[in-house]
């Protein structure tokens, strides 16, 4: 049969990516209590597309992932993106993987166990002289308003907000110790599941917190500079207002070359 993707294309014009989209296929990821969690991605699988060629085999990803099912994992991460540009005949080839990942909480009073679940990213890429990659997680918190504390005679306001940190390490990180850097850096952490005990605790400690969105992006960033294992991150922390129609937002990046 004709194989129109190896065609010769006219018009000179190469592409950056070209590949699929929105993926879902199982995944193993390390996990620091259990060894491993099993887990559901969300792949975006790209090379780029030279001007010669009118496409790329789609197919093709798809057999790479099924191929490495059940050793999908970030050991196994730069071998499946060679493997990509190696069969795709690519210069470049990119990863992105979207994925769920639980950790059991326990409440601060009654101690009651749960599951939080947390959106963790792998991202990586390849190009036959150089690799990249790095880990994103989005970490949700509370955050506690320091000025309406200072200035209310009752109370202050609080919100949910969530926290996204991406890194690029030296040596292998935990997702565990990465979202406990992001928590410890805001007002309070949340909680599945919570008795009224639990809830009495965390309202007081968030009090006795209060972090800007500001606040929550230098405490992290303090903790980050203190982790020799980091060698670049990026942080930023959006507050979804209660008493606001807008959102409060801060961000920074860092190079600790």
């Amino acid at each position: 049969m004709l194989d129109v993707q190896n065609l010769k294309d006219t018009r000179g014009i190469p592409l950056q990516h070209v590949g699929v989209r929105n993926v879902r296929y199982p995944i193993n990821v390390l996990d620091r209590k259990n060894e491993k969690q099993h887990t559901i991605g969300s792949f975006n699988l790209y090379v780029d597309l030279t001007e010669h060629f009118k496409g790329t085999h789609m197919s093709r990803f798809i057999e790479i992932l099924n191929e490495y099912r059940n050793e999908i994992d970030v050991q196994k991460f730069d071998e499946i993106l060679e493997s990509m540009r190696k069969k795709l005949n690519a210069n470049v080839s990119v990863i992105e993987v979207t994925f769920p990942y639980f950790i059991e909480k326990t409440a601060p009073v009654s101690k009651a166990k749960s599951l939080m679940e947390y959106e963790c990213k792998f991202w990586g890429s390849n190009n036959k002289n150089q690799h990249d990659f790095y880990v994103q997680v989005k970490v949700p918190v509370t955050t506690l308003c320091p000025c309406s504390k200072e200035i209310s005679d009752r109370g202050a306001h609080n919100q949910r907000s969530e926290v996204k940190l991406i890194v690029r390490y030296r040596e292998f990180v935990w997702i565990e110790d990465l979202i406990r850097l992001v928590e410890d850096s805001s007002s309070c952490e949340l909680y599945p599941l919570l008795k009224r005990v639990d809830e009495k605790a965390v309202t007081e400690r968030a009090f006795d917190n209060p972090r800007f969105a500001e606040d929550v992006v230098r405490e992290a960033a303090i903790r980050l500079d203190d982790w020799s294992a980091i060698a670049w991150y990026a942080i930023e922390c959006e507050n979804f207002e209660s008493i606001h129609g807008h959102n409060a937002y801060a961000f920074m990046k860092k190079d600790k070359k």
